[in-house]
């Protein structure tokens, strides 16, 4: 049995959602594995509120099981709590490393976040760029847009406007589906 690690915030945990445990990102990612592949384990370990420190502060516990597969969708409560992109991006990197380490052969995907552009701030445009570069030089596959197709549509969204429904994480896992697909393939 091989283990994909899903690592993140609430947006990986499932907040809000009925049940979690078959409606979260992770949960349809894993349903689609035992169709296709069905040697994969799914460990879900979303915090609610987690931010890439948070995230730094307990990845150790999540790697002391084996990680084939590394999924890694942390940042956007950094921007909420105003933390310096360089911040985000300096932690994001140690996780990362800290993974490379312990388990140079597993395979990472990127789930990477993006402010709107409406914002023009050099803010937005650093925070914007942290996920394409970590990819790049890490090697690593990327989701430009954890949130594409979902972000700022209500029907998709729980009432709080931030956190995706059962619905649009159907969604999303249609979109990240083919970039852990083409990490597992060889696996």
């Amino acid at each position: 049995m091989l283990n994909i690690l899903f690592f993140g915030d609430s947006l990986t945990a499932g907040y809000g959602l009925v049940n979690p445990a078959a409606e979260s990102f992770p949960a349809l990612i894993g349903q689609k594995l035992q169709t296709e592949y069905p040697g994969f384990r799914v460990i879900n370990a979303g915090m609610s509120g987690d931010t890439s420190g948070g995230g730094l502060n307990r990845i150790d516990y999540w790697l002391s099981r084996p990680v084939d597969v590394f999924v890694l969708e942390l940042g956007i409560n950094d921007v909420i709590r105003q933390m310096p992109p360089s911040t985000t991006q300096k932690n994001l990197q140690a996780i990362i490393d800290k993974v490379k380490i312990k388990y140079p052969a597993a395979k990472m995907a990127l789930m990477g976040m993006r402010l709107p552009d409406f914002l023009h701030s050099p803010f937005t445009a650093q925070f914007n760029s942290i996920y394409p570069q970590i990819a790049v030089a890490n090697k690593m596959a990327l989701v430009p847009f954890f949130l594409e197709g979902v972000a700022g549509k209500s029907n998709l969204n729980l009432g709080d406007k931030i956190h995706p429904s059962a619905e649009g994480y159907k969604v999303i896992a249609a979109n990240v589906w083919p970039v852990i697909r083409g990490l597992i393939a060889g696996k």
